[in-house]
C-alpha cells in the first residue's frame, strides 16, 4: 500500500480529526455529580408494595392485585429486595431528576461514588456499611417482579429485576467499593422521564423501622398537600405489603400514632378502624375547613366505583377542591358524587 493509502487507512479507521472511535458516547452513563438532591421517589413503588419491610433474608413470593394493578415480587438467592434497599433507587431517582430539571442529558446507566451514596441517605461509612451496600445490590438486581403497572402513559405487563445490573468500577486497596455503574431498569427509568415521581422529606432516611418507611411512603402518595386522607387498617395493611396479623399491624400503627415522628404527617386513629393522616402545620396552604360528607354519599360512591377505595376517592377529591381556592359548598355531597361520577365513566 503507498503511504497515501496507509494515510488514508489510518485516518478512516481513527475517524475525523484523527481520534479513535467514540465507544462511549456522551449520554451512554450519567455520573451523579449533584450535591443535596432533592430526594425523590417513583410513585408506582411508593403505591404498590414491591419491598419487603423483613430485617432478615425474605424469601418469600409476594402476590398482590389492587384495583387492577398485579404484581408478583420473586427473591433473590439473598432473598428479597428490602425497602432499605429502596435507598439505592432513591438516589439515583433523585440524581437523575435533578439533572433533568437542570436541563442535563441523562441515561439509565449511572455512575456514583458509594461514599455519596451512603452519606446522601443518612447512613454509615464503616467497611460494614460497604459490604451491606453490596448486598443490596445483589438483592436489586436478583429480585424479579412481573406487573402490569402504568408508568408515565405505557402500560407494561412484564418481568425485570429493580436494576437491570451493577458493577464495581473501582476499588480501593482494601477492596472497599469506591465507585460503581447501576442500569436501571427500562420501567423504573420511564417513570423519571415522564417525571412520575414525588419528592421525599429528608427525614424520611432517618426512619429507622421498615414500616414507618413504608407507612411515609404511602401517606406522601395518598395524602401529599391534601388537608387529610383517612384509609382503614385493613387497606392500609394490604397497601403496606406486612406480613403482620391485623391486631399486630393495628399494634404497631398505635405505636407510631403515639411516638409521632413520621415527617410531614400526623396519623390519628379514628372510630371504625381507621387512619387518618393529615399534613403537619405549613405543608396546606389552605386554612378552610375541609368538606365534611354524609356516609350515604360515601355508599354511593362505593356504589359508582365498586373495588374503589372511597377514603383514596374522597382524599383525592379534596385535593381538586382545595386546588380550586377552597370555595364554600351549599351541598359538599352532591359536588363529591358529581366528580365520582366523572371519574366512573
Amino acid at each position: 500500500m503507498s503511504r497515501a493509502g496507509t494515510q488514508a487507512a489510518i485516518g478512516a479507521a481513527m475517524g475525523a480529526g484523527g481520534l479513535l472511535p467514540d465507544r462511549m458516547r456522551q449520554g451512554d452513563f450519567f455520573v451523579c455529580d449533584i450535591f443535596d438532591a432533592i430526594p425523590k421517589d417513583d410513585i408506582a413503588s411508593m403505591e404498590h408494595p414491591i419491598f419487603s419491610l423483613a430485617t432478615r433474608p425474605d424469601p418469600r413470593i409476594l402476590d398482590y392485585e389492587h384495583n387492577g394493578a398485579r404484581i408478583t415480587v420473586t427473591p433473590s438467592v439473598r432473598g428479597l429486595a428490602t425497602i432499605h434497599d429502596k435507598d439505592i433507587l432513591i438516589f439515583c431517582i433523585s440524581q437523575l431528576m435533578a439533572a433533568l430539571n437542570a436541563g442535563r442529558q441523562v441515561s439509565r446507566t449511572v455512575h456514583l461514588k458509594a461514599h455519596d451514596l451512603l452519606t446522601a441517605t443518612n447512613r454509615e461509612t464503616s467497611g460494614d456499611a460497604y459490604r451491606r451496600l453490596r448486598e443490596a445490590f445483589e438483592r436489586l438486581a436478583g429480585t424479579r417482579i412481573t406487573t402490569n403497572i402504568v408508568t408515565g402513559e405505557t402500560e407494561t405487563t412484564t418481568g425485570f429485576g429493580l436494576i437491570e445490573g451493577w458493577e464495581i468500577v473501582r476499588k480501593t486497596r482494601g477492596g472497599r467499593m469506591v465507585s460503581v455503574a447501576v442500569t436501571l431498569s427500562d420501567w423504573l427509568y420511564r417513570a423519571v422521564l415522564s417525571k412520575s415521581v414525588l419528592t421525599l422529606s429528608r427525614d424520611y432516611f432517618r426512619l429507622r423501622k421498615p414500616l414507618e418507611r413504608r407507612i411515609y411512603e404511602l401517606a406522601r402518595k395518598h395524602c401529599g398537600r391534601q388537608p387529610s386522607w383517612t384509609v382503614s387498617v385493613e387497606t392500609l395493611l394490604k397497601k403496606s405489603g406486612s406480613a403482620s396479623p391485623r391486631r399486630v399491624f393495628r399494634k404497631m400503627l398505635r405505636d407510631m400514632i403515639e411516638a409521632g415522628h413520621l415527617p410531614d404527617y400526623e396519623m390519628v386513629e379514628e372510630p371504625g378502624d381507621l387512619i387518618r393522616f393529615a399534613p403537619r402545620g405549613g405543608l396546606v396552604e389552605s386554612a378552610a375547613r375541609p368538606p365534611v360528607l354524609s356516609k350515604q354519599a360515601l355508599d354511593e360512591a362505593r356504589r359508582l366505583m365498586p373495588g374503589r377505595d372511597v377514603y383514596a376517592l374522597e382524599a383525592d377529591w379534596r385535593g381538586v377542591w382545595a386546588r380550586s381556592g377552597a370555595p364554600r359548598l351549599r351541598k359538599p355531597d352532591a359536588a363529591f358524587l358529581g366528580w365520582v361520577r366523572k371519574r366512573a365513566e
